[in-house]
């Protein structure tokens, strides 16, 4: 007997099991929190009155190496999509390749950059066949849930705003053709801006792909160029209608006011599905932060992805919900609404036990790898976070000059373990000057990765290869022969020998204990510390950056345990305080103390 979808696109409507159907629809990353919190999330998506959620799904999460898959806990997408249905939401998947979401590379793995002749986002078969050996696993998980399979799964997504990249139909149709070898039987849909170039260049209509739009305000305006862009009628849908945005570091806040987005909201359900981007923003936990990439700069995205969305960082409502709770049961009477649920949070105090140069341990916290050159991030297989070149230097003059070729994003350069110099991306390459005191010397060159670009053209960007990519030289000559590279594990920091000496102004490892007798969600303050990231229980919470504009990282709840729980925090710049707290609400740096990006 033929299957056939529960939902079906018919005379420009969306029809569910026969009957017009409207998506009220709300974005929530499971793989930005814990797996503990999905209920949370989705009970309260509910609450407010919506009937679908809406996620993407990071290809670099599910495959940080090529061939190894992880679907278990916090990216068990199966048992996401099994709790959406259990407290009554329908779901739509956003599986594509390439997600943006401010979120590291796009969701592009970074093992992608080793192969150099290879084109990302295009018809180049060999990143097809990439993305085939990846859906084979992905949709294995994926073609159960769908509605043709009586799951809660009625639409997924071809590609993302792809009209803001490329316009390559082959490319399109070839991720068209693996979706559906791979097992997808429901609607498929684009999702572009509203301006007729980027609709243009990136919808498949032709194979009944369903064209969306995404824009934030002007709805009737937005959607009319939206419309005008095409010749047939479709069932309208904003597919990203934006409640907040994403902040930078050393910039202000984004805030956009409740009552003007909900009526602009209540304009939007008058006449179209809609899906809000964001409900639950949630956190860029390790180093999974996004980068925005202007002009020669690159500009890293914070921690939170707070995005002033419905729900807060934690996961409560915020004003936003209960405005738009109150549109929705003024336009749809007979949708059943209920009270949100709220997290407590906990403040309390942890204490310093020791702390250690990273130099002294530097050998037992990471991954170690020599060669006669540097290798870049990508090539040491150690993509995200921090890696240290270090390098034996003879005495030629009593002033050197060292140049760094081609590196990304943040280099700490070092000479017999004193800083000589912090280098951002438009500064490296610049003449380091540094006296030569002694015949046997150690350069040291800490190389960060804020974050790869995750929009744009930038994507393509040879910046996009991490660490250094050319060379060191000294004089005019390249440094060559034992080059060593340190990658710094993060689940390596709890071995580390923290008897061993401390030295002021170098990264140091700083160890924390608190006894915890009732533990909730809360948020660490880093107000005392320069730059790094920090370590819960070994479970890496995030970056900081004293540049603002957050001074908190946030904890959930089921990153703590009762009684003692151990914070390491790897801090760059030598700045850390004896006592670190918790706090119930997180802390700002106020407007007139921000730090300007350098990058």
């Amino acid at each position: 007997m033929e299957k056939k979808s529960r939902l079906i696109i018919k005379n420009n409507k969306f029809l569910l099991d026969g009957r017009d159907f409207q998506f009220i629809s709300g974005a929530i990353h499971y793989f930005r929190m814990p797996k503990e919190s999905w209920h949370h999330s989705l009970y309260n998506l509910k609450a407010m009155g919506a009937n679908t959620v809406e996620t993407y799904i990071p290809w670099n999460m599910h495959e940080k190496e090529e061939g190894l898959f992880n679907f278990d806990d916090n990216l068990d997408v199966t048992a996401f999509v099994k709790e959406a249905e259990k407290v009554g939401l329908f779901v739509i998947i956003r599986p594509t390749p390439y997600i943006c979401a401010e979120w590291e590379f796009g969701g592009l793995p970074a093992w992608l950059l080793n192969y150099r002749n290879m084109r990302i986002r295009s018809s180049d078969t060999q990143f097809l066949e990439k993305v085939g050996s990846y859906y084979q696993r992905l949709f294995e998980k994926l073609s159960p849930l769908q509605s043709t399979h009586g799951g809660p799964i009625l639409m997924m997504q071809l590609e993302n705003e792809y009209g803001s990249f490329g316009d390559d139909k082959k490319y399109l149709h070839g991720i068209l053709e693996l979706m559906k070898k791979n097992g997808c039987e429901v609607p498929i849909f684009t999702s572009d801006g509203e301006w007729k170039a980027a609709q243009r260049a990136g919808n498949l209509t032709e194979f009944g792909v369903l064209p969306t739009v995404n824009f934030g305000s002007e709805v009737s305006s937005n959607l009319k160029k939206f419309t005008e862009c095409y010749d047939s009628d479709y069932p309208l849908m904003i597919m990203e209608f934006w409640d907040g945005w994403f902040n930078h570091y050393g910039e202000r806040i984004i805030k956009r006011d409740p009552k003007e987005f909900a009526e602009s909201l209540r304009e939007g359900l008058k006449i179209a599905s809609v899906n809000l981007y964001m409900f639950h923003g949630g956190t860029n936990f390790g180093f999974m932060n996004g980068c925005s990439s202007p002009e020669n700069r690159l500009i890293p995205q914070v921690t939170s992805y707070d995005y002033d969305a419905i729900l807060d960082e934690a996961g409560n409502p915020t004003a936003k919900f209960y405005e738009i709770q109150k549109v929705i049961h003024e336009l749809f009477p007979s949708i059943i609404q209920n009270r949100p649920l709220i997290k407590p949070t906990i403040s309390a105090q942890a204490h310093l036990t020791n702390k250690v140069s990273f130099f002294e341990v530097k050998e037992m916290v990471s991954d170690v790898k020599i060669s006669d050159y540097p290798m870049t991030m990508e090539e040491l297989n150690h993509p995200y976070g921090y890696v240290m070149y270090e390098h034996s230097y003879k005495k030629d003059n009593s002033v050197e000059k060292f140049k760094i070729i081609d590196g990304s994003d943040r280099a700490q350069i070092f000479l017999n373990y004193e800083l000589k110099k912090t280098q951002y991306l438009a500064e490296i390459g610049e003449p380091i000057t540094a006296e030569i005191s002694q015949e046997n010397n150690t350069l040291s060159i800490l190389m960060e990765n804020i974050g790869r670009t995750n929009y744009g053209p930038g994507l393509l960007n040879e910046k996009q290869r991490k660490g250094i990519r050319t060379g060191v030289m000294a004089d005019i000559h390249f440094m060559s022969g034992d080059w060593n590279h340190y990658s710094i594990n993060d689940t390596k920091l709890s071995t580390a020998d923290f008897s061993k000496p401390w030295k002021y102004k170098t990264p140091s490892l700083y160890k924390y204990h608190v006894q915890l007798e009732e533990i909730e969600d809360t948020y660490l303050d880093l107000t005392d510390f320069g730059k790094g990231f920090v370590m819960v229980n070994n479970i890496n919470i995030g970056r900081f950056w004293e540049s603002g504009p957050y001074l908190t990282l946030y904890i959930p709840k089921s990153y703590l345990c009762k009684g003692k729980n151990e914070i390491i925090i790897f801090e760059t710049e030598g700045k850390f305080s004896e006592i670190i707290n918790f706090s119930k609400v997180p802390l700002f740096v106020s407007n007139d103390k921000l730090i300007s990006d350098k990058h």
